[in-house]
């Protein structure tokens, strides 16, 4: 990895894994609630979830490797990270369409915005394109973004 990047990458693991406490925390004082509509045990776990790979993946990038090793373990954790939110998403929407609610549709295009540039991350990295860890950058910022909406839904718009 650039040493430019070394900086950026060691603030944001620390950010991470702060935001992952906290929003454990915050699904800890609040799960009877969340458990209490269907589509929320799910919500929290794609915070969880996006939280924890752009904390992964940041660290990822502190370990000294090769730039197509860091790619390739980029690109497989990416696909987790990217897959877990549609497996979750998938079946929420089979308990909102049982339950009469409306289907999930911009939570589907948020979580899609929030994971995909880990994916192209890693395909750039592996192939030494110059943009691969700009697209890393971009994917950990917009997982922060990503897990503060979905933090802000299990703590404030779940009392609504």
């Amino acid at each position: 990895m650039p040493d430019s990047w070394t900086s950026f990458f060691t603030a944001e693991v620390g950010a991470t894994a702060a935001l992952a406490g906290l929003v454990i925390v915050a699904i800890s004082i609040n799960l009877s609630r969340i458990l209490a509509f269907p589509e929320l045990p799910g919500r929290a776990a794609e915070a969880i979830a996006i939280l924890m790979g752009a904390l992964i993946l940041s660290s990822l990038t502190l370990v000294p490797q090769s730039r197509v090793h860091l790619g390739i373990e980029v690109l497989a954790i990416a696909i987790a990270i990217w897959l877990m939110p549609i497996i979750v998403q998938m079946r929420t929407f089979d308990a909102m369409r049982a339950t009469g609610k409306v289907p999930i549709g911009l939570r589907a295009l948020l979580t899609q915005i929030n994971t995909l540039p880990f994916v192209i991350a890693g395909i750039a990295i592996t192939l030494d394109w110059p943009s691969g860890f700009y697209w890393l950058a971009a994917g950990v910022l917009l997982a922060l973004i990503g897990a503060m909406l979905n933090t802000w839904v299990l703590l404030v718009e779940i009392m609504r």
